[in-house]
């Protein structure tokens, strides 16, 4: 509804509205009078167009009945003539003919015979005849415009001709309009008043029917938006759908949709904002934690036993890694990653530090295979491509682990190529695959994950590092079970005007 108007006390609810009342700080519903509320505008709206509707009809209509007047005039004026030719031939007496004009309400009454006018009753003939009518020959457009003639005329005097008596060609009358004006005056007053009786009728069954079907469930909808609006967290302030097959019915359900969906985006919103600020006091202590750590791994450095000499630096470089994550974890809640610092990769030894993080080496239940060649190697952000790997790789390794059945063949490999200047690497495993329901929105927080309390977070910080480094990232089909990522990631493009300036430099 529209917010000009006057403001009125709010209505009651109606039945199947969504329960609750406004909130604090919600805007104040606003109501229309009826002069401009969209129930006024329709019943005016009706009224005004059946009122055109009758005056439109209103035309042919007058010019008929000044068409049936004057042709009553004719019958009864050719009565006269076959009466008067039938009397004796000196005629009838002047007294007569005049009462007989007096009664007819003419002026004249003439027929033509053999190409001679024969002039049957006249009483104080007009000097001029204003316009001459044919009936038998009268167009709709010439009747429509005698009629507008007569109605704003004042008095004049025409002569009418017709059909004749028999034995005559024609039959002619001379009359003064006034009697006719009069009349027609009459009958369109008649018109007027029944064509406002039609109009109020008619415009009150289509405003009742146009406020039961179209207003008061705008009215609904529109109550129902402002009431949503105050506190779009609350379930009970979603619309209920009436069931309506119409486009009313159509906007009831993809509204309760979008509250839906809106109601879950806030709610999710919040726990995200939630989420952060745990992380962001996890991390405060982790940070603390792991500098203690870094500490001592420093010392391990000068420990002789050649394994802890071998261990040493991966537990270190583990460390470093946990140290960089703590800081990147405030940035990914900020929805912002730092941007790549990408250098060249070697796909096969970046595999096998992930397996050592993951302890994939050193596990009985699951075969790993590192079928990447020596030489291949990613243009990209050493630790952020690390994450992505390790994200995905533990995803497969969780994936295969749900089974405990020994004849289960539980396998997890890597393999790549380099297609032209795009480097494809592929994470596979043999494990259940993933359902076609997380499928859609695989790469989402909080809903592209396969597993039942999963967060999807590790997807999504995947996606998120490889688009940065304008590549893409996609779950994709091949035979057989399991699931397969694969990461393609093309090469940074060469600027050739930097290098031509460097050349000539």
């Amino acid at each position: 509804m529209p917010e000009r108007g006057i403001e009125k006390k709010p209505p009651e609810q109606p039945s199947g509205m969504a329960g609750g009342g406004p909130q604090a700080g919600a805007p104040p519903r606003r109501r229309l009078s009826f002069a401009r509320g969209l129930s006024g505008k329709l019943l005016w709206l009706t009224i005004l167009f059946v009122m055109v509707a009758e005056v439109l009809i209103f035309f042919p209509s007058i010019a008929n009945f000044r068409n049936v007047w004057l042709e009553d005039k004719l019958d009864s004026a050719a009565l006269a003539a076959i009466a008067a030719t039938a009397a004796e031939e000196q005629g009838l007496a002047p007294a007569m003919q005049q009462r007989m004009l007096d009664v007819l309400g003419l002026e004249a009454i003439a027929v033509r015979a053999e190409g001679q006018r024969v002039l049957i009753a006249a009483g104080d003939m007009p000097q001029q005849v204003a316009a001459t009518y044919d009936l038998s020959g009268l167009d709709p457009l010439a009747s429509i415009a005698g009629a507008m003639a007569t109605l704003f005329s004042s008095g004049r005097t025409i002569l009418v001709t017709g059909e004749p008596p028999a034995g005559a060609e024609r039959l002619e009358i001379v009359l003064a309009e006034r009697e006719l004006r009069r009349a027609m005056l009459i009958y369109s007053r008649n018109i007027l008043i029944l064509s406002l009786v039609i109009s109020g009728i008619t415009a009150g069954l289509v405003y009742l029917a146009l406020t039961l079907m179209i207003v008061r469930p705008i009215e609904r909808l529109a109550s129902n938006i402002c009431d949503f609006s105050a506190a779009p967290e609350d379930p009970s302030r979603i619309i209920a759908p009436s069931g309506r097959r119409d486009e009313i019915g159509v906007t009831e359900e993809r509204l309760a949709g979008m509250q839906k969906t809106l109601r879950e985006t806030l709610q999710q919103r919040r726990h995200l904002a939630d989420l952060g600020l745990a992380v962001s006091k996890i991390n405060h202590d982790l940070r603390n934690i792991l500098a203690s750590a870094q500490l001592f791994s420093d010392r391990l450095g000068t420990v002789e036993d050649p394994v802890v000499k071998r261990l040493a630096p991966k537990v270190i470089a583990t460390i470093d890694r946990a140290i960089g994550y703590t800081r990147s974890v405030l940035a990914y809640g900020q929805a912002r990653e730092e941007p790549p610092e990408r250098r060249l990769v070697s796909l096969r030894q970046l595999a096998d530090d992930v397996a050592d993080v993951l302890g994939l080496s050193a596990n009985e239940r699951i075969a790993w295979e590192n079928r990447l060649e020596p030489d291949l190697a990613m243009d990209a952000d050493p630790d952020q491509l690390f994450r992505v790997v390790m994200n995905i790789c533990r995803n497969a390794l969780e994936a295969l682990e749900t089974s405990d059945d020994p004849a289960v063949v539980r396998r997890l490999w890597l393999e790549g190529e380099r297609q032209g200047s795009v480097v494809r690497l592929r994470i596979c495993d043999t494990g259940p695959g993933i359902p076609k329901k997380a499928r859609s929105n695989l790469f989402q927080p909080f809903h592209g994950s396969a597993k039942p309390g999963g967060t999807g977070l590790g997807l999504a910080i995947a996606a998120e590092l490889v688009r940065a480094h304008g590549g893409e990232i996609a779950a994709i089909e091949r035979p057989g079970a399991g699931a397969v990522f694969e990461i393609a990631i093309p090469d940074r493009p060469v600027d050739l005007e930097a290098r031509r300036n460097v050349r000539h430099a």
